[in-house]
């Protein structure tokens, strides 16, 4: 360690770790085909309208993007009805999580809230703003404990976190439970509510609460177009903010997070209503095979409002993964969420879906 300075929060930082990818487990394996079933991607891809944008984009990668991408906030204003000026878009809304706590938390006094088995990204990026992060035990059977967040709120919490629908559960809190939360909190702590998967819930306007921001001064919404716009791997998401909060957050980030070809690519994203409409079919009709099968096979399931969907196996969950990744399907062990019991699947094409059910049936009953 001589000559190396770090801070004493970083000496014990545990990375993110991502899922395995296709190639890494086509040579670990000595596999041809590979089913990725793990990283809750879109299962047809990404937009015609989108691929084709990016096409004649693709000669502009030499022009810097305009700063805040203002053609992009406009499209996802009219999209989701709100105000542009309350939007921040980000480098996917892993970046809107930490500027976030950048601009509103202070290092060594303040401290955030979610509960156990949550997204990792929450807690990786309090500690590595120097903030304290607080996690309360979750309800029975996994539910989300919006109660025990109110309950465990201080003076110094500026932020509560919900996942909704809930990463790795699946499951949703209603908006008015939300609501309700959002009306206990003290002044001047914020609801982040990260909606990742709420275009798969079912009825959406009972889960949402983009549409009561109006009302609601100390609510923040999280979106991302890495799942029902089939845009992971250009890292695209926003947050809607209060607007006193959008321009705090907008005058600190860094200029050009979001780059030339993701904009073109969001926007089209929204253009494209067909590929959005097929996107969801897809996800609830292999969500719906999913939840029935399962249990058929002598899992324990969740419900699930997300594309994807929790279960565990009759069997040791991560004897069932390798076994699954031996034979070229990737699902998510979910060990590092703290539930090694437990394994997460995202719905596929309908071949792929039924393609790992029938794997599973096998590994399971041999």
């Amino acid at each position: 360690m001589d000559g190396q300075r770090v801070r004493p929060e970083i000496l014990d930082f545990k990375p993110y770790v991502p899922g395995l990818s296709i190639e890494e487990i086509k040579e670990r394996y000595g596999l041809a085909e590979v089913i990725k079933l793990a990283s809750n991607e879109n299962p047809l891809g990404a937009s015609p309208l989108v691929v084709q944008a990016l096409a004649r984009a693709g000669q502009e990668v030499f022009r810097y993007p305009q700063n805040h991408s203002p053609r992009l906030l406009s499209a996802i204003a009219k999209a989701v009805g709100v105000p542009a000026g309350q939007i921040v878009a980000g480098n996917g809304s892993d970046e809107i999580i930490d500027l976030l706590l950048r601009v509103v938390a202070r290092p060594g006094v303040d401290n955030v809230i979610c509960y156990e088995h949550s997204f990792s990204m929450y807690r990786l990026t309090a500690k590595l703003c120097g903030v304290e992060y607080r996690e309360v035990p979750r309800g029975e059977n996994h539910r989300l404990p919006l109660e025990s967040l109110a309950e465990a709120v201080d003076a110094n919490t500026v932020m509560v976190f919900v996942t909704s629908p809930d990463n790795p559960t699946g499951l949703a809190a209603k908006a008015e439970e939300l609501m309700v939360l959002a009306g206990v909190l003290p002044k001047g702590t914020l609801l982040v509510v990260d909606e990742a998967y709420m275009d798969f819930t079912w009825p959406p306007e009972e889960y949402t609460v983009m549409s009561s921001l109006a009302e609601l001064d100390n609510v923040v919404v999280l979106r991302t177009f890495s799942k029902a716009y089939g845009l992971a791997g250009l890292r695209l998401g926003y947050g809607v903010m209060p607007q006193w909060l959008a321009d705090h957050v907008r005058r600190a980030r860094l200029p050009f997070t979001v780059n030339l070809l993701a904009e073109v690519a969001g926007i089209a994203a929204l253009e494209d209503d067909n590929f959005y409409s097929a996107t969801l079919e897809i996800v609830f009709k292999g969500r719906e095979l999913l939840l029935k099968r399962l249990p058929e096979l002598g899992c324990e399931v969740w419900p699930s409002q997300a594309n994807f969907v929790m279960f565990r196996p009759p069997q040791p969950a991560g004897e069932v993964v390798e076994a699954l990744l031996r034979r070229g399907i990737i699902v998510r062990h979910l060990a590092s969420f703290g539930l090694p019991q437990n394994i997460r699947v995202n719905v596929g094409t309908q071949a792929e879906t039924q393609t790992f059910l029938d794997v599973l049936k096998e590994i399971l009953h041999a």
